[in-house]
């Protein structure tokens, strides 16, 4: 059997605060990221696809984030900023994280741009030494077309590898760099998991 493409692991995954419609299955990229903490130094995993799953990057970075929370915003917020310029300003876009309150974050967020009389749910929970990288974050969700995030279990993040032993992976970041355009199958039937059949919501 053959890797998971993103957008099948997105599909699959919840969205925090943001119910799961049929439409969700048709982002132009996705990107999973992680980012690891270890006393003798972390590291940051990017993955980009296509939603095809045409590759778009790869990225295993080296990185000293004081703890594990702060290492996984650094590390979405580089996602996105590689995406960033690779895509078209328009792209939709799915998120693929690990980390339970990243997801929400990012999905207030989506959901806070919609206009002054939305209510977060909560406020962010960002980690201290992070307020940076969520100024980041933040504006890069609001750059792209659309976005949303999808939380993952941290085995079956792609990106998980790639923060966990950035110096094995070291030879990622030698891949030539890559732009391709989305080519999202749209005219497929836009059949939701059960699980999510019963669900209805904007994007």
């Amino acid at each position: 059997m053959g890797r998971q493409r993103l957008r099948e692991l997105f599909d699959d995954a919840p969205t925090p605060h943001i119910a799961h419609p049929p439409h969700t299955h048709h982002r132009d990229y996705y990107v999973a990221t992680d980012g690891s903490f270890a006393p003798s130094g972390g590291g940051l995993g990017v993955i980009i696809e296509t939603g095809i799953g045409e590759r778009v990057a790869r990225l295993a970075v080296p990185d000293p984030a004081p703890d594990n929370n702060v290492a996984e915003y650094r590390a979405l917020h580089l996602g996105l900023d590689v995406l960033a310029n690779r895509a078209p300003a328009d792209a939709n876009i799915g998120v693929l994280v690990d980390h339970s309150a990243l997801a929400g974050d990012v999905n207030l967020a989506v959901l806070a741009g919609r206009g002054s009389r939305y209510r977060p749910v909560r406020d962010a929970a960002v980690p201290a030494g992070a307020a940076n990288h969520w100024r980041g974050i933040r504006a890069r969700v609001a750059g792209f077309g659309a976005l949303r995030a999808a939380e993952l279990e941290s085995a079956e993040n792609p990106a998980h590898v790639l923060a966990n032993a950035p110096e094995e992976y070291a030879h990622v970041n030698d891949e030539p760099p890559r732009c391709p355009l989305p080519n999202v199958e749209r005219d497929e039937p836009q059949i939701p998991p059960p699980s999510r059949a019963n669900r209805h919501a904007g994007d």
